[in-house]
């Protein structure tokens, strides 16, 4: 979360979230070795490789960032999805920092490498379809914006046009109405 650092913005954070597709025929052909390589850690327990063997263009190598002797939290967690009539298959990311920074610095590690040319090689197993770096404020400065009076010179709130529908009460989205269907049918 952000700090004092930035105390406008205090108990907010940054938020990036991903989502990646896997080829899983070819990450499952590798032997189980070359994939611990891979991500940096043991399949089976989870541990993390010791510094002599672990390939600096791991996966944990990139993604795990140092300042000054220490580690920078960033709060991550994957979630694997699939649809396997489809053949598809893989990972929705979500990490939280106090800054944008050490989000893009990882991801630039990720895929442009540390040095350039040293990327992360689990990206040959896998590609970013989609990502989205969001601001995220405080539950008490959304309060305060919201606390906030209305300026006196403001505009009226605009009138819908005759033609609209009324809006639905039953809690639809009514998508379809946003692909030429008719509403309420």
């Amino acid at each position: 979360m952000i700090g004092d650092e930035d105390s406008e913005f205090a108990g907010g954070s940054y938020v990036l979230v991903q989502k990646y597709l896997h080829d899983m025929a070819g990450w499952n052909a590798l032997a189980v070795e070359t994939q611990e390589r891979i991500i940096g850690r043991t399949k089976l327990s989870d541990i993390e490789l010791a510094p002599d063997v672990k390939p600096s263009c791991s996966h944990s190598s990139l993604t795990t960032l140092d300042e000054n002797g220490q580690e920078v939290k960033i709060l991550r967690d994957n979630m694997p999805f699939g649809r396997p009539g489809s053949g598809e298959f893989g990972t929705y990311f979500i990490g939280y920092a106090r800054s944008p920074a050490p989000i893009e610095q990882m991801l630039e590690n990720m895929f442009v490498g540390r040095p350039p040319g040293n990327y992360d090689r689990l990206l040959d197993y896998s590609r970013a379809v989609t990502g989205s770096l969001f601001f995220v404020p405080s539950a008490d400065l959304l309060e305060a914006l919201a606390d906030r009076a209305a300026p006196a010179d403001a505009a009226p709130a605009a009138q819908p046009a005759p033609s609209s529908p009324e809006p639905r009460r039953d809690g639809s989205l009514n998508i379809g109405s946003l692909k030429g269907a008719k509403a309420y049918e």
